[in-house]
């Protein structure tokens, strides 16, 4: 008999079977902060703590702002790398944003002298908080507007009577955030007993209210803090009770006050912070553009592993390690003396389950197909080894979930649950057929895991058993001499 109490459509990455001695669409949620204080009427958009759908760059700017102090507002980083990219955008993404404008703020407000020419004033400040904004004896709506431009970065003020335009001197005062505020906690977020989402914790209200199954999760500039990458994998869990998600993240530049600038400390770090979960990639260090904008490597990833989905119908099967990124060079901090290195050197750190970026094929790609579980030389549960095989499990397990949760509480005949087995193995042949996945999967209805009790309290379980296909890591040919050419000097050679 079942151990808990069940009610709904499950799926479950059982252990491994393997013959040796011994994953619906992609769905990319990130978690950080974003300058909703440009943002007029922020707290009624929705903008705080909520799933955001973000389309393109200007939608990104109209639901969330932009900045291009990419450290303080971290969504902004993604919001560049898939709205704004030189080799192709991808989207829809989901944006958490945990900034609160009406907390993270500087307690003293801001008194500023602006000077108006031509009933117009123009400065620059992304950390304002619009809605606060307040010229001296005048009156928004009646004296003036306020507007934003995101490319300049640039507050907007313009005089509303032409008759009688704002001119000279005039006082304004406004509060401005404060993004240094935001703490692990925040990001981490959760739940309350009284029914408010914050944070990661806020990915559960993606499938109830937008019918989104998150998949993908990244925190870059927070998911090198050991306390938001365990929250992270936490989340990769059953979300909602039901869905699984694969987590990307990275490893700092800088711990502790310590510099974590070559393979050796960025090894050491990822081992010392068990960062090796099976549910996630890691990535080291960053990379930079040829505008000087520093990504981190797991936003890069995001992308491309998104690129490689659409590519294959949003099927998992495809790694995002040799895919070609729009950088210029490794970065491994502003103090930091290391020139960086090549693919030959970089395998100390796929090696140890630690992906990063070289320089390859004469242009920058991202290199590593592992998961941070794995390791070279150790014992390794062979679903571990490449994020293709987690993803594609993940893939199968909410496919059934989302195809079957209709049919809950629908009476349960023999021809259902032949309907059931025939359809799954109707995808799996097709995975097999696009080469996701290899061999002869199958799922079966075995008497043996549908004991009577289970079947009296209306509990039914399927077995699938399935091999994902693994990347080509490495090829490999063997040359050798030979002498035997020289016969075509001799008379009668060939």
């Amino acid at each position: 008999m079942a151990n808990e109490y069940l009610y709904g459509a499950y799926g479950h990455i059982g252990d491994t079977v393997a013959q040796s001695a011994v994953q619906a669409g992609t769905t990319p949620v990130y978690i950080g902060t974003a300058p909703v204080n440009l943002i007029r009427g922020y707290a009624d958009t929705g903008a705080i703590n909520n799933p955001v759908k973000i389309s393109n760059l200007i939608d990104a700017q109209r639901k969330l702002g932009y900045s291009s102090d990419w450290a303080s507002f971290t969504l902004c980083e993604a919001m560049t790398a898939h709205f704004d990219n030189k080799l192709g955008n991808i989207g829809p993404i989901y944006m958490i944003n945990v900034l609160d404008p009406a907390i993270h703020k500087v307690e003293l407000e801001t008194t500023k002298s602006l000077s108006f020419t031509g009933g117009r004033c123009e400065f620059k400040s992304d950390t304002i908080i619009l809605d606060t904004l307040v010229l001296a004896e005048k009156v928004e709506g009646t004296d003036f507007t306020i507007d934003y431009n995101f490319t300049k970065g640039t507050v907007i003020i313009n005089s509303i009577d032409p008759d009688a335009p704002l001119t000279g001197t005039i006082v304004a005062t406004f509060s401005e955030i404060d993004a240094s505020a935001i703490e692990a906690t925040d990001i981490i977020g959760g739940v309350t007993s009284g029914g408010e989402y914050s944070g990661i914790g806020a990915i559960a209200l993606l499938y109830p209210e937008q019918n989104a199954v998150a998949n993908l999760i990244a925190a870059p500039g927070w998911s090198e803090i050991p306390a938001v990458y365990n929250a992270m994998i936490a989340a990769t869990q059953k979300i909602n009770g039901h869905w699984d998600a694969f987590a990307i993240a990275d490893i700092p530049l800088e711990s502790g006050g310590s510099s974590v600038d070559t393979i050796e400390l960025a090894k050491a770090w990822k081992t010392t912070n068990a960062y090796n979960s099976e549910r996630s990639k890691v990535y080291w260090p960053q990379v930079i553009d040829s505008l000087d904008r520093v990504y981190h490597l797991s936003t890069l990833a995001m992308v491309e592993l998104m690129r490689a989905d659409f590519s294959h119908g949003s099927v998992p099967m495809e790694t995002c390690g040799n895919k070609q990124i729009p950088v210029i060079r490794q970065y491994f901090g502003a103090n930091s003396s290391n020139r960086g290195f090549d693919q030959q050197t970089g395998k100390e750190l796929t090696s140890n389950g630690i992906c990063t970026a070289v320089a390859w094929g004469g242009q920058w790609v991202l290199w590593g197909n592992h998961t941070a579980a794995y390791t070279y030389g150790t014992d390794v549960d062979p679903r571990a080894i490449f994020d293709v095989n987690m993803r594609m499990l993940m893939h199968i397990t909410n496919s059934f979930q989302r195809e079957w949760s209709p049919e809950i509480d629908e009476p349960m005949t023999r021809a259902l649950k032949d309907r059931i087995v025939n359809r799954e193995q109707e995808k799996l042949d097709a995975y097999v057929g696009m080469g996701a996945l290899i061999g002869s999967p199958a799922i079966v209805f075995l008497e043996s895991e549908n004991p009577t009790g289970d079947i009296m309290n209306g509990d039914f379980r399927w077995d699938i058993q399935a091999t994902p296909t693994p990347p080509l890591k490495s090829a490999s040919v063997y040359v050798a001499y030979t002498d035997a050419g020289f016969s075509v000097y001799y008379e009668g050679g060939e």
